[in-house]
């Protein structure tokens, strides 16, 4: 497990320093561990960071929690990955309704997509901590393991529109 720390504070386009900064964790892994399968978890602007680096050939899966997805912000690098986005309901600092729009977007490119709603959760995933981390890890076993849980494994087998809109 690593956790990366940007080198500046703030997205600061055109540069997008978190970009470069987690594709620099990447290739650390990479020299450190060739070959070893990646999964990334961000939550707000580092779900978005992570959402855009996915495209690592190393990335099999990314777990979003409250990303920061605006409008048209681009799908592409999921191609063939697993994606979990969870979004608290009553986010006030980014958007469930633009989640749900990358999720939308994205289930034409990525191998798969599913996202949850938390219901009564802010931005800061603290009222129910314990819905948030059940995910992350159940999502994280399965993308790297084959473990797959009951709780995935039927979010993953709902329809379309309902795959992205799980409640919990």
């Amino acid at each position: 497990m690593r956790l990366l720390r940007n080198r500046r504070y703030g997205w600061n386009a055109p540069a997008m320093d978190p970009v470069a900064d987690a594709r620099w964790a990447l290739e650390r892994i990479h020299a450190d561990h060739p070959g070893l399968p990646v999964v990334l978890v961000g939550h707000s602007m580092g779900a978005r960071v992570a959402l855009r680096v996915a495209d690592d050939p190393a990335v099999r899966g990314v777990c979003a929690l409250a990303p920061w997805t605006p409008r048209g912000e681009p799908v592409d690098a999921v191609a063939g990955r697993s994606v979990l986005i969870v979004h608290g309901t009553r986010d006030r600092m980014t958007s469930p309704a633009e989640s749900h729009a990358f999720a939308e977007r994205a289930e034409g490119v990525a191998a798969r997509v599913v996202r949850f709603e938390v219901a009564n959760e802010g931005h800061a995933m603290l009222r129910r901590s314990s819905v948030w981390t059940r995910l992350t890890i159940a999502f994280t076993l399965e993308v790297l393991a084959g473990d797959t849980g009951a709780e995935l494994a039927g979010a993953w087998a709902a329809p379309g529109p309902e795959r992205l809109r799980i409640p919990v």
